[in-house]
């Protein structure tokens, strides 16, 4: 069966030749093509994509809420951004919603091809400027938890107290007691050199700690 892919991209004459070159490839078939993900949520329920190639910057609801959107609604359906940004805000932005692949608009035709491949066999493709990035960031982060002496399972912790989840949530998510959460959260702000949740997801977000 032919792989369905659907592109979101405000560039029409981009957004064409795309469409054109991947239709002309064997086994893949573009059921749709758009210029922003203002209707992604109906779009991906009509199509049932197994690959979208998604750009940032579009008019009404840009590729970042569009990603969020699609990954909440049909977290099966492989993302490969694509896009000129390289900038480390947007990328992580799209990583931490779930983006499959990073790649630039500079990267040939050819190169895209490999990275709807690679994400169809289990692969995370990203552009080698993005993937140093990347791993510079992955770098940084273990610096700051050495220079913390913070553990894996503290660190983890710590990312959910980030994104807001309450005691009795980030025991459910880790499969511990809430005793031990609690134990956990003690020796993160004796780490960190604070007294509350508040002040360590600041200095976390600060310091880029996680």
């Amino acid at each position: 069966m032919a792989v369905q892919i659907v592109i979101f991209e405000d560039n029409t004459r981009l957004r064409q030749s795309l469409t054109t070159l991947l239709n002309g490839i064997d086994g893949y078939i573009v059921c749709g093509d758009y210029e922003n993900c203002d209707d992604a949520a109906a779009i991906v329920d009509e199509h049932k994509p197994d690959v979208i190639i998604m750009d940032i910057d579009m008019p009404g609801v840009d590729g970042i809420e569009g990603l969020r959107i699609i990954k909440e609604h049909r977290p099966q359906t492989y993302i490969i951004m694509h896009t000129v940004f390289e900038d480390e805000d947007r990328l992580f932005q799209c990583l931490c919603a779930g983006a499959n692949g990073y790649i630039l608009k500079n990267t040939s035709f050819i190169n895209l091809l490999e990275a709807i491949e690679n994400v169809l066999h289990g692969g995370a493709p990203l552009s080698p400027s993005i993937a140093k990035k990347v791993l510079q960031s992955f770098q940084h982060t273990t610096q700051k938890n050495l220079q913390y002496n913070l553990s894996e399972r503290e660190t983890e912790v710590l990312k959910y107290l980030v994104k807001g989840y309450s005691y009795k949530m980030i025991a459910a998510e880790c499969y511990i007691s809430l005793d031990t959460v609690r134990g956990h959260i003690r020796n993160i702000y004796a780490k960190l050199h604070v007294n509350c949740g508040r002040e360590a997801v600041t200095k976390a977000l600060r310091d880029n700690i996680i």
